[in-house]
């Protein structure tokens, strides 16, 4: 099977898909990397001012203790 194939009801309408697994896969991808530029376009909204990870930890460490 190198193409999608459509399910359909009793009216023809379209409800579900079947598609190549390496098409899945490139689909599954492409919105992994959407999400990481909705995350970074959000984050750069923000307009604070980015510290680094290892102070973000001890930040997050001394909330836990308090």
């Amino acid at each position: 099977m190198s193409t999608t194939t459509f399910i359909t009801d009793q009216k023809g309408n379209k409800i579900s898909a079947v598609l190549p697994i390496k098409a899945y896969k490139q689909l599954l991808e492409e919105l992994e990397e959407l999400a990481d530029i909705r995350a970074y376009d959000k984050a750069k909204a923000k307009k604070e001012i980015p510290i680094l990870l290892s102070e973000a930890i001890q930040q997050r460490r001394k909330k836990a203790k308090a």
